[in-house]
């Protein structure tokens, strides 16, 4: 039977600046649930080379990214203090918006034998849609958290919890899935 893991994503500086401030609570909350339970984190952060040499200038959302930002040198890029990797903890760097883009994330996965994810992060019309939407199609199971994921549209985030997320898998308060593993 394999194994369940949350991957905690985006929960960088820069992002955790745009969103309103009762976010990191429940997003801290996530993780403290999945450490309780003995559910694997793993910390999906976006990291672009020094040069930004991975980033072509006709991709929209990263083509415009000034140089310098989301390096590993960027204090924006830095998981937040509040929500970082324990000791023992991955952390994965991607550098598209899928959790799964130029990484070995996948792999990781399958070596520690885990087919369910359970989802948090910023931003639900970003990574959040285009990992549960990769990794449902990758046949894995997918539980998005809803109150752990946040947009800067709120109403972009409720037509996915309500319409997309529920089709590919499943959808649940942070507080329902605590229950559920506890």
């Amino acid at each position: 039977m394999s194994r369940t893991a949350l991957l905690a994503m985006d929960l960088q500086n820069t992002h955790l600046a745009r969103v309103p401030e009762d976010y990191l609570p429940r997003a801290v909350r996530a993780l403290e649930t999945a450490r309780r339970a003995g559910v694997p984190v793993i910390h999906v952060a976006l990291r672009l080379r020094p040069d930004h040499a991975d980033v072509h200038p006709r991709n929209k959302m990263f083509g415009s990214v000034p140089a310098g930002l989301y390096t590993a040198d960027d204090e924006g890029a830095a998981i937040h203090p509040d929500v970082a990797p324990l000791d023992g903890e991955l952390v994965v760097y991607k550098n598209r918006v899928s959790a799964f883009a130029g990484n070995n994330l996948r792999q990781l996965l399958e070596a520690q034998d885990i087919g369910h994810l359970v989802l948090a992060g910023i931003a639900t019309g970003g990574i959040v849609l285009s990992t549960a939407l990769q990794a449902a199609d990758l046949d894995y199971g997918v539980t998005v958290l809803s109150d752990a994921c946040v947009d800067p549209s709120p109403e972009l985030h409720d037509a996915l919890v309500t319409h997309i997320f529920a089709r590919r898998g499943s959808v649940a308060t942070v507080g329902e899935w605590a229950s559920s593993v506890s």
